[in-house]
């Protein structure tokens, strides 16, 4: 009798599970049929799993958009900057903030200060006025040091650091081995899944975050790739066109908007979805971990 209902709970689980996935992988795949779909079929609303007039003058059309590019390459450096440094910041606050308050005495307060900040923040408007004041408006450090120390990330590396034997430590110390030569060669090691986990958070958000390219860029050649994006979804189709040159207008003409916009769309998901398999074991290596933990 109790296989029967573990049987039905499985066939249930698996049943629920499925439409989820379906659910969630219908509008990727929506985009991909859209972006690969000719001009009519198309503009009839007819397209939904599958490619309807297969055709590739959407992504022809990207290719030779200079600034889909241009944004492309701020996204890139804006990675490659805020990344590193969001990284590095959130372990070494983590490190000393693990430690005992006996070994580091300045723990409680600067945890009362981190949870302070990150329950009562100064606004989008206060945050605007450092960044005039210190000229860096319109450059690539207004998009990633707002965001350089994450609290959230800052957390779930401390716990992890405070998972580590406190005997490992102090074997390293009597062997000689200074502070950051215990949590290079020790903490981080043993700490990897966590790692990977903010490493793949830090990029995401770093990828997909568009409303600061509106606030802190004038220009829409500094534009990261979703700001871009944004700005081609949410404008009306006269909006867009006015800002265009007869070249690409001649050439919008011959596709549709919609088949340009899924096209885009995907080249933008298309790096993270690349990363994401590789980060993913440790991903889950982590929710285990902190659930066994918990």
């Amino acid at each position: 009798m109790q296989n029967r209902k573990m049987t039905l709970f499985h066939v249930i689980n698996g049943i629920v599970l499925g439409l989820l996935v379906i659910v969630c992988l219908f509008p990727i795949a929506h985009v991909i049929s859209l972006s690969f779909s000719g001009r009519v079929e198309a503009a009839a609303g007819s397209v939904t799993f599958f490619p309807k007039g297969f055709t590739l003058d959407a992504y022809r059309y990207v290719m030779k958009d200079a600034q889909f590019w241009t944004s492309l390459r701020v996204t890139l450096l804006r990675v490659a900057i805020g990344v590193p440094v969001n990284v590095i910041l959130v372990v070494l606050t983590a490190y000393p903030l693990s430690k005992a308050s006996s070994r580091f005495h300045g723990r409680t307060f600067f945890s009362w200060f981190f949870m302070i900040s990150m329950l009562f923040s100064g606004g989008m408007i206060p945050l605007y006025i450092i960044l005039n004041k210190l000229g860096m408006l319109n450059t690539i450090w207004a998009l990633t040091l707002p965001g350089a120390m994450n609290i959230g990330y800052m957390v779930i590396m401390m716990n992890f650091f405070r998972g580590v034997p406190s005997e490992i430590e102090d074997a390293a110390i009597m062997d000689g081995a200074n502070q950051l030569q215990i949590l290079f060669r020790i903490y981080l090691p043993m700490c990897l899944p966590a790692l990977a986990t903010i490493i793949l958070f830090a990029t995401m958000a770093n990828w997909n975050c568009w409303m600061d390219g509106y606030m802190y860029m004038n220009s829409p050649d500094k534009y990261p790739l979703q700001t871009y994006l944004a700005t081609i979804l949410i404008q009306s189709k006269t909006n867009v066109e006015t800002t265009m040159t007869s070249e690409q207008l001649a050439a919008l003409s011959q596709i549709n908007g919609k088949t340009v916009e899924a096209a885009q769309i995907l080249l933008a998901a298309l790096p993270i979805m690349c990363v994401y398999p590789f980060l993913q074991k440790y991903y889950t290596k982590d929710i285990y971990n902190g659930s066994i933990k918990g």
